[in-house]
């Protein structure tokens, strides 16, 4: 129906709930964690061919001549950001058997593979029509994994705000899209490359982008539509966390990225500089609020806004490297920010607190946990040979060579801020003495360790050995802009 891809996934999505009624929880466990394998298979089976091929997968393609039809397509892009939801996804998935072990599992893993299957089901999107319902669906899975824990007020409180601030940008992102159709009669996005090229000067095409830039941007946290991110990633389970921080939110990057660089990419002039301030106040936004942090995972929250920025500025410099870097940090980013949040979960599941304070001293009683925290929290301040130095240098050298030194000189500022409250954390954790809670604290269980291990190993792994990812990341974009001519 869609991609062998994509149907796997929505087959496996309406079969755990059937588990579910029959009484079988570990049932559902099980279904999801072969969900995960089948895809990954059928992913690397038919779909990474077309990658290394550079050949653009497409149901519908633009020389059948309708422009109306919705379809799917599959190009370097968006087998780049596939690949990482599925990681993601396998990662949170195991270290959730063991975190959601109460209430509605079943439930659960239908919510969690929805969300996989919807944020897959936008990077494959062909039309912003059916990139729109893909993304509603998305964003209907967040707010019910953010609710999850139901009987916990902050958890409905996050979700609510979640709910009706996220509910204004798809309302956003819906009119662009009335606007984009009435003005050009399609929402093929290669159409609309091709109508919307001599329409700069067309006010409601301007007024399009700016609801574009809120819709996803408040998706992707970029300040001042923030608000709600820093609620929705403390409340939930840390499984939950990981996945939003992760996927959800890098989803609404990969939209803008997808917009800007296809549509709109002979009105450059214009969005270039409002991302640029956009992506200076994110940055700062989110270090200078992360420094004030008591709780764990609120103070990772701020990081991954911060660390939004940091992309949205290389899509602002715009250059074939600068792109190349923020599509190589949202790999990065992802892989650390994952690590650390299921770090930050098996701390909360153990010590029975997120309040740094009360979680000094851990490493001493959770060794492993505590080892692999520190370890993402060095690659999280940028310090080599881990992954998040390549991503980040990659920017910072291509803001020099494009002439925008300044910009180069605000992130790192930025970086260094980052720097005070990542060695904060890895001092509260290694070096204070312990608390009454951090020494009652156990190891974590072999499934919780898996995912961490995983993507600790990862993280150190690109770091030592960056250049195939990195490859990855420039062949992406590389087939994004030749495609386009860009």
């Amino acid at each position: 129906m869609f991609t062998p891809l994509l149907d796997a996934l929505i087959f496996f999505t309406l079969m755990t709930p059937s588990v579910g009624l029959m009484g079988r929880k570990v049932g559902c466990e099980r279904v999801a964690v072969a969900a995960y394998a089948t895809s990954t298979f059928i992913f690397s089976v038919t779909l990474i061919p077309i990658f290394y091929s550079q050949v653009l997968w497409d149901s519908v393609p633009v020389a059948s001549g309708n422009p109306e039809q919705s379809h799917i397509e599959a190009d370097g892009l968006s087998l780049f950001m596939a690949t990482i939801y599925l990681f993601i996804g396998v990662t949170s998935c195991l270290f959730s058997i063991r975190e959601i072990e109460r209430g509605n599992v079943s439930g659960y893993y239908t919510v969690l593979l929805a969300m996989i299957t919807a944020m897959i089901g936008v990077a494959f999107s062909g039309d912003l029509f059916t990139l729109f319902i893909f993304w509603e669906g998305m964003c209907i899975c967040s707010y019910t994994l953010v609710a999850f824990r139901k009987e916990r007020w902050e958890s409905i409180e996050a979700s609510y705000k979640y709910l009706i601030m996220s509910s204004a940008g798809s309302i956003m992102i819906l009119y662009a899209l009335s606007f984009l159709y009435g003005l050009t009669g399609t929402l093929n996005i290669s159409y609309l490359a091709m109508s919307l090229a001599e329409a700069e000067k067309n006010i409601w095409v301007h007024i399009a982008l700016v609801m574009l830039i809120a819709g996803f941007g408040l998706q992707a946290g970029v300040v001042p539509f923030h608000m709600w991110l820093p609620d929705a990633l403390m409340a939930p389970p840390s499984s939950v966390s990981a996945i939003l921080s992760a996927g959800a939110e890098k989803t609404g990057i990969y939209c803008l990225l997808k917009v800007f660089l296809t549509i709109f990419a002979p009105m450059r002039g214009i969005w270039q500089p409002t991302l640029a301030v956009l992506a200076v106040l994110t940055m700062f936004v989110g270090n200078l609020s992360a420094l004030l942090q008591d709780n764990v995972k609120r103070l990772l929250a701020y990081s991954t806004i911060a660390n939004t920025g940091y992309i949205l500025l290389g899509l602002a410099i715009g250059s074939h490297r600068a792109l190349t870097g923020s599509l190589f940090h949202i790999l990065n980013h992802a892989v650390t920010t994952a690590l650390l949040f299921l770090c930050a979960g098996a701390f909360i599941d153990k010590a029975r607190t997120g309040s740094l304070r009360e979680l000094a001293g851990i490493r001493r009683t959770m060794p492993v946990t505590g080892t692999i925290f520190i370890i993402g929290t060095l690659s999280l301040t940028g310090i080599p040979p881990l992954n998040i130095f390549w991503s980040e240098i990659a920017i910072i050298t291509a803001a020099v060579e494009a002439g925008m030194p300044m910009l180069s000189l605000l992130m790192v500022v930025n970086l260094v801020l980052s720097a005070a409250y990542c060695l904060r954390m890895i001092q509260t954790v290694a070096v204070k003495k312990e608390t009454s809670r951090s020494k009652r604290a156990k190891e974590a269980p072999l499934l919780m360790l898996t995912p961490i291990l995983t993507l600790g190993f990862l993280s150190v792994l690109i770091g030592v050995h960056p250049s195939p990812f990195q490859a990855f990341a420039e062949a992406a974009i590389t087939s994004l802009l030749s495609r386009w001519s860009l």
